[in-house]
């Protein structure tokens, strides 16, 4: 699945080139298109995105690994979702722009915990209390974790001069991004199915790409990343066994997009 979204971007990038050469490069007395568009202080439009959401996990070194640390407990599996959102851009000189993006990201990730292995700890040590062992059933094993991100990026964007109706830039900046899904404030956890993640995040986003001038607006497909700083995983209640989020000791968002923006 991977491989076939990866292939999508790029075949979709590479049209996009193509067409782009056909309408706006091979004609030589072409005039250039939307030749005072980027002299506006402010500019506006909006974007959709392809994306691929996985969490980096940090697991505790005795309730996420085997006894012996050659196996992870837990696993992660990367989902493949869609978002949009609005484009604002102000501009700061020739080269530099500041932009900002707030857009809404529609994520639903896989998490399976393969710890009945702890177990082995159930008499109790300094890094938990005694508990009564369960056997966990498939359901009990995998979490399905579904988020709604409002992510807002500040970036700054540098951009190079245009070569007829075009021209490359790159950006980078920080995200705030706040978890409409995170049941943070949930008194039930995952003994009762619920994985807790945080509300608010931040985060720190690049970008690189190219611009298209066209007769009536100008095309931007990029490709963005972009990393979580903060740990999103809530821990479980006092009294809950350590099969789940004890077994974690950091979970953060990582994403990578193939965007297309409209201005």
């Amino acid at each position: 699945m991977g491989n076939t979204f990866f292939r999508i971007s790029i075949i979709t990038a590479f049209l996009l080139c193509n067409f782009a050469d056909a309408q706006l490069f091979r004609t030589k007395d072409r005039m250039d298109n939307l030749e005072d568009f980027d002299d506006q202080k402010m500019s506006y439009g909006f974007f959709l995105a392809a994306n691929n959401f996985d969490y980096k996990l940090v697991l505790h070194p005795k309730f996420g690994m085997s006894q012996d640390g050659k196996k992870n407990l837990v696993q992660t599996k990367s989902a493949y979702s869609f978002g949009a959102g609005l484009i604002g851009k102000l501009r700061l000189n020739d080269n530099f722009d500041l932009r900002i993006e707030p857009g809404l990201q529609f994520v639903e990730r896989e998490i399976y915990f393969d710890t009945q292995s702890n177990d082995f700890f159930a008499g109790g040590t300094p890094a938990n209390q005694p508990f009564a062992p369960i056997t966990l059933t498939d359901a009990d094993k995998l979490r399905t974790v579904k988020s709604t991100y409002v992510d807002i990026p500040l970036l700054i964007e540098v951009h190079g001069d245009r070569w007829y109706n075009s021209r490359p830039y790159a950006a980078a900046g920080v995200n705030w991004m706040m978890n409409l899904q995170s049941n943070s404030k949930s008194e039930d956890d995952n003994q009762q199915g619920i994985f807790r993640t945080t509300a608010s995040n931040f985060a720190w986003s690049a970008e690189i790409g190219m611009q298209f001038y066209f007769s009536r607006f100008k095309l931007t497909p990029g490709f963005r990343g972009t990393f979580m700083i903060n740990n999103e995983s809530v821990a479980d209640n006092a009294q809950t066994p350590p099969y789940w989020s004890s077994a974690i000791s950091g979970a953060k968002t990582r994403a990578f997009m193939f965007v297309l923006k409209f201005e």
